[in-house]
Parts: structure tokens; C-alpha cells; sequence
């Protein structure tokens, strides 16, 4: 298939590469870790954030298990649980900029506070797909290649699809880049497919 522009083509070639038993049993990675990248226009989050909602329940209907996770609101929760979102509400406008994503840094570590989170909710139910979303929300204190290079040893049983504002591009002379919002070119990761180009 060629590259499915709008979103009804992305939902379409997503719902029909996720239901495959090909993509389910991690078939043709070579060996490699099932991280998919789904790239997507900045512009149109808010499109795709329903376009997920639907994808998941279409394959609930098809029996394929979703267990979505929204960094976003995984931060939250993290911050929450140790007692400091309020605090750091409260304190937002006086704290500069690199103070603020420097302490943010600090309790939602992917390594050490958030990996380990995800692990433990992918341990307490059965799922057939991970979908990660709110890369977009939780730039820059948390950044979606540092995510996948935790998860490797976390999530490495069932295919992961990280939904991502921008661009994933491979590149002979760069190596492969997750652009976040088409601009950001800092993010080398190397190890994820892009889900546009998987063959079923």
C-alpha cells in the first residue's frame, strides 16, 4: 500500500496491519524488538486522537486486547502518587523553565519511575497491543526515544505502537530520527519499524 495520507486511509491500513495475525505474532522483525512508530502531522492530534479511541474498540471487536497508555497521563499519575502535582501547580509560574523540566526530569525518569510504571500495568492484565500516546504533551522532560530504549526489556512480548506527532525518518547519512513536531531532529532511534511500511 502506498503511504495512507488522510486519516480515514491511516485508520484503515492500521485497523487491517494490527488485526493480522502476522503483526500479532511479531512475524518478519528479524529478530528485533516490536516497536512500531505511527507518524502522524502535529496538526492533526486532535483527529487522531479519536481516530485511536475507534482504532482500539475496532479491534476489541476483532478480539485483538489494546492496553493504551498516555505518557501524559502517566506523568500526572506518577506525580500525583508522590504527593508533589499540587506543589508543582502551585509553584509553576515562580520556578524557571529548566528548573521546572530539570525536576520533572528527576521523578519521571523513564529508567528508574516511569518504564517500571508501564511494566507493572502490562503485568496486571492480558493484552494482545500497547498503544503509547502524549509523546507531544510530554516533551521536552520526557522524550520518546529514551521511552523505547527503556522499554526494550519491558515490553519486547507484544508489538508496541507509539503514536507520534511528527515524523520517524531513516536517513543512509543520519541514521534514523524521531522528529518530534517535524522539527525536533535530535531523537536517534533506530530500532523501531515504521508501521506505514509493514507488510501483511
Amino acid at each position: 500500500m502506498g503511504n495512507p495520507t488522510s486519516t480515514k486511509d491511516r485508520f484503515d491500513h492500521l485497523l487491517k496491519v494490527i488485526a493480522s495475525e502476522r503483526f500479532l505474532k511479531k512475524q518478519g522483525l528479524g529478530n528485533e524488538v516490536p516497536f512500531f512508530i505511527c507518524a502522524y502531522p502535529a496538526d492533526e492530534a486532535v483527529a487522531m486522537e479519536t481516530m485511536r479511541a475507534s482504532l482500539a474498540k475496532q479491534l476489541g471487536n476483532r478480539g485483538v486486547r489494546v492496553v493504551e497508555i498516555n505518557l501524559y497521563d502517566l506523568s500526572v499519575a506518577l506525580l500525583r502518587d508522590r504527593g508533589i502535582w499540587d506543589e508543582i501547580l502551585a509553584g509553576e509560574h515562580s520556578m524557571r523553565k529548566d528548573e521546572l523540566k530539570e525536576l520533572l526530569q528527576g521523578v519521571l525518569d523513564p529508567e528508574t519511575h516511569l518504564v517500571p510504571e508501564i511494566g507493572a500495568r502490562l503485568s496486571s492484565q492480558e493484552f494482545d497491543v500497547l498503544f503509547l500516546s502524549g509523546v507531544g504533551e510530554v516533551y521536552p522532560y520526557i522524550r520518546s526515544h529514551n521511552v523505547l530504549n527503556n522499554l526494550q526489556s519491558t515490553a519486547k512480548e507484544k508489538p508496541t505502537v507509539m503514536f507520534f506527532p511528527g515524523k520517524y525518518t531513516h536517513s543512509l547519512v543520519t541514521g534514523a530520527s524521531l522528529d518530534l513536531f517535524g522539527i525536533l531532529h535530535d531523537d536517534k532511534y533506530y530500532r523501531a519499524f515504521d508501521i506505514v511500511h509493514y507488510e501483511i
